[in-house]
């Protein structure tokens, strides 16, 4: 009996410990009506000097955990010409909010949310425009499932402290990965 107990409890720790990390782990649903992930971006949603409207493309999200309470939205582009060209960073989209709109930067944002700037220097979204001739950018949109209400960061917030900022408060994530390239 007492090999029994023994066993189970290596057992039970290694148990809990994998649905810690399952939970660290959590997926959610980050999908888009105008691109499917992996697809190509449509014209209207890069910027202007590449031919585009520079429109924000319609978001729609779900799968978060319970705890959830908001939501933060990255977009960058990783590609090693861009290294990690920042175009959009949100914060505090409150928890009940699981869309935004087509063109929703700049002018149709649920109350709440905050905008930063991006690497073009400007509040809100900034569509693709990679340099002519480095191919296809990838340009990977993140969806945060936050454990707090608020966080209180400047517009010009960085992307290093925007990561540190929401890191120890991420309790699930959902990419799409849109790509384009002149």
């Amino acid at each position: 009996m007492k090999k029994i107990h023994l066993l189970l409890v290596p057992i039970s720790f290694f148990l809990v410990v994998a649905m810690v990390i399952a939970a660290k782990e959590a997926r959610m649903k980050l999908t888009s009506p105008a691109f499917e992930d992996g697809g190509r971006i449509p014209l209207k949603y890069v910027m202007p000097a590449a031919g585009g409207k520079n429109l924000s493309p319609p978001l729609s999200w779900s799968g978060e955990p319970k705890g959830t309470k908001s939501f933060a939205l990255l977009c960058v582009d990783p590609h090693p010409v861009a290294r990690n060209w920042v175009h959009w960073m949100v914060i505090n989209i409150p928890a009940e909010v699981h869309h935004l709109e087509e063109g929703a930067s700049r002018r149709a944002m649920p109350p709440g949310a905050k905008e930063l700037k991006n690497s073009f220097g400007f509040v809100g979204y900034g569509g693709p425009q990679p340099p002519p001739g480095t191919g296809d950018h990838p340009y990977v949109f993140t969806i945060f499932a936050l454990d707090v209400e608020k966080l209180d960061l400047p517009e010009d917030t960085k992307l290093e402290t925007f990561q540190r900022a929401i890191s120890p408060h991420v309790l699930a994530k959902g990419r799409l990965t849109g790509y384009f390239g002149r």
